[in-house]
């Protein structure tokens, strides 16, 4: 795919394989890069890198904490007020591990991971539905297939009630791939394709964060974060995955997700209690 005309907003990029998904996309000759992220300070040396590789491209900033539905309002109104098209959405950014809530009242996790991101593709969906092929790319996890009670409607109103706040992370990482599939079923009759992902196990500040001194010891036996960009990058702008929508992508190949994922009823569920979550904001 020629990206010189092409518009790509990502979140939470200035770090791990959203970092290195920006610094590839660059590298490609991408026209139009858009991140979204929550700390322009930390960010800089993503742009700083992204300019050097790709002088001739428009590289943006766009302030969001998608834990705050708020901040995801004005962000996805800073960018619809540019009026122009966008080619592909990257639902990149999430939380892992880490107890808590957001300020809206979600479990941390699902709040960020799901609802955050629910709100910002609403917003921006009118100008994915302006581009020749609109690509919505959500990076998911092979963790939803860990989720294997559903969703709590309960619980996700609630702070993180495991030690770990790993099984949040699970059912947060299910939603993503419901989403993509419900995203899918909702435009078929539009030139919108969605995917959603696994991008591997990555040695990311994920797993700092959530591990400390110990990631040390396991990251021998994950990937660079440049390989876990590897099968977003695929979706993104692969022109043979033009055709394909609703997916779930591992090692850049599709992948049976889980039989949660692929219940239309819940699919469904998740979608109109999305839809009253965020109906403020729209």
């Amino acid at each position: 795919m020629d990206l010189r005309d092409k518009t790509f907003v990502i979140t939470g990029a200035n770090t791990g394989i959203g970092r290195a998904n920006a610094i590839a996309l660059a590298e490609r000759g991408v026209g139009r890069l858009i991140i979204a992220a929550r700390s322009l300070e930390r960010t800089e040396p993503v742009l700083a890198e992204a300019r050097a590789k790709n002088p001739d491209g428009k590289l943006e900033f766009v302030a969001l904490d998608l834990s705050d539905l708020s901040s995801v309002r004005k962000a996805a109104d800073q960018i619809l007020e540019k009026d122009a098209a966008i080619d592909v959405l990257i639902n990149n950014a999430g939380v892992a591990g880490v107890q808590g809530q957001t300020k809206d009242g979600f479990e941390l996790a699902f709040g960020t991971n799901h609802v955050g991101h629910y709100l910002w593709t609403e917003k921006l969906l009118p100008l994915v539905k302006r581009a020749p092929q609109g690509r919505i790319v959500i990076v998911a996890s092979q963790g939803h297939y860990r989720a294997k009670r559903g969703i709590d409607w309960d619980a996700v109103r609630k702070p993180s009630a495991t030690l770990t706040a790993f099984p949040e992370y699970c059912v947060s990482k299910l939603a993503n791939v419901l989403h993509a599939s419900e995203l899918a079923r909702r435009l078929a009759d539009t030139k919108v394709t969605t995917y959603s992902l696994h991008p591997g196990g990555v040695a990311s500040d994920i797993w700092k964060r959530r591990m400390g001194v110990f990631a040390a010891l396991l990251k021998p036996f994950l990937i660079t974060n440049e390989e876990g960009t590897k099968t977003q990058l695929r979706c993104e702008i692969a022109p043979e995955l033009a055709n394909e929508t609703g997916l779930y992508y591992d090692e850049e190949r599709p992948k049976k997700p889980s039989r949660l994922a692929r219940d239309v009823a819940l699919q469904d569920e998740l979608k109109a209690r999305s839809d009253e979550w965020v109906a403020a904001f729209l």
